[in-house]
């Protein structure tokens, strides 16, 4: 079985993810295609992550694509979870992911509705969609709280979970705004306040056209593969949240090559991408919480010291924000209340490295300018580095 080592892995991530400088791009939308999709569930995560492959990093170009050429669209697909993608990915991603999580949601929503007691259906929700719809095509864009203030049925209370101790009394309004999101018949517009805010306006959009959820399935792992390859089948259930089933039907029908790992795991390459990459030149690299080349694996073990996570992730495995150099997570970063971005090495990798990471950190300054950045997964080392 051919072999592809952990290196050779690294160097990929290099390249492939547009961390190298010589690999950088002037292209936001380039960027998303990369590494196939863009942790969104932190607003500040999808500006952090594409500009720390950007030429030229600017808060601006991530919002001209987001809002005003609309070629990157917020869906929630992967393991339930807000990514963003460009256009051309979204259809894989809507068919192979996000038509199955919006399908999830309604019957959440409905059977809490039904367990209130008070009448609300099916019918009764149909029609809280027309009316929210009805609303933001008149309004061209609104809040969840305009949308709540502008129609009656989006105030209404529910009681969930009657009768054990999670019972609550909770509003729908965001329910069923979550509701039409999943089912893409709207989108997230500009927050209001900064890039950092995630207190979205929504505006009505089109859902994207129904393709063979198998085909599409096939496209994201080959996407995938490319992107994060060699992996294993259990890298790639992970990510996607597929099924066995779904996992190894995308890989055969995409051909995939078996290869071998160093850690002795069978990996997974995309057909005909078994030859050597060059290394590219010595690299250094802040990325945030959530970063994609942070989350692209189950498996960490060829970029992750086993030692580091303690220190990097939460709780809830949720990573924080890194420090890389050629492939491999080297220590953390954080900002401080005072706009100062302040990092530590977890790993000896010399002086010279901690100079390029010092450029980088000054990179990063530069174009976050006043913006203040808090992770929405705070990690241990990330709340001493702001202590």
């Amino acid at each position: 079985m051919y072999r592809i080592d952990d290196e050779q892995r690294r160097a990929r991530i290099g390249r492939r993810h547009l961390l190298a400088p010589s690999a950088h791009t002037r292209s936001v939308v380039a960027v998303a295609d990369a590494v196939v999709a863009l942790h969104a569930t932190d607003a500040a995560t999808v500006y952090l992550s594409a500009c720390a492959r950007l030429i030229d990093p600017q808060v601006e170009a991530v919002e001209r694509a987001l809002y005003e050429d609309v070629a990157l669209v917020r869906l929630l697909s992967m393991r339930n979870t807000l990514f963003t993608v460009s256009v051309a990915v979204a259809p894989s991603v809507d068919a192979s992911n996000a038509r199955t999580v919006a399908t999830k949601e309604r019957s959440k929503l409905l059977k809490h509705l039904r367990e209130d007691g008070n009448g609300l259906d099916e019918r009764w929700l149909a029609d809280a969609e027309r009316q929210t719809l009805g609303t933001l095509t008149a309004r061209g864009r609104a809040t969840g709280s305009e949308l709540s203030a502008a129609v009656p049925a989006l105030r209404t209370k529910i009681t969930v979970f009657p009768g054990t101790r999670q019972e609550a009394v909770q509003g729908v309004a965001s329910r069923v705004i979550r509701v039409l999101a999943a089912d893409g018949r709207i989108r997230r517009d500009r927050p209001r306040g900064s890039w950092t805010s995630s207190q979205f306006r929504w505006t009505a959009a089109e859902p994207w056209p129904a393709s063979d959820p198998a085909e599409a399935r096939a496209e994201v792992a080959r996407r995938w593969l490319h992107a994060y390859g060699p992996a294993t089948e259990a890298d790639l259930k992970w990510w996607t949240g597929w099924g066995v089933r779904e996992t190894r039907a995308a890989l055969a029908a995409v051909g995939a090559e078996e290869v071998l790992l160093d850690n002795g795991a069978v990996g997974r390459a995309a057909p005909g991408d078994l030859d050597a990459e060059p290394s590219p030149e010595p690299w250094a690299a802040l990325l945030s919480g959530l970063d994609p080349s942070a989350m692209g694996w189950a498996d960490r073990g060829f970029q992750l010291p086993a030692g580091h996570r303690a220190a990097l992730f939460d709780r809830a495995g949720n990573i924080g924000p890194t420090v890389w150099w050629n492939g491999g997570i080297v220590g953390g970063w954080a900002q401080r209340g005072n706009g100062e971005l302040v990092w530590r090495l977890l790993s000896d990798v010399g002086r010279d490295v901690s100079q390029l990471v010092e450029a980088e950190a000054a990179r990063l300054s530069a174009w976050v300018g006043a913006a203040r950045i808090t992770p929405r997964f705070r990690t241990p080392l990330e709340r001493e580095l702001t202590a």
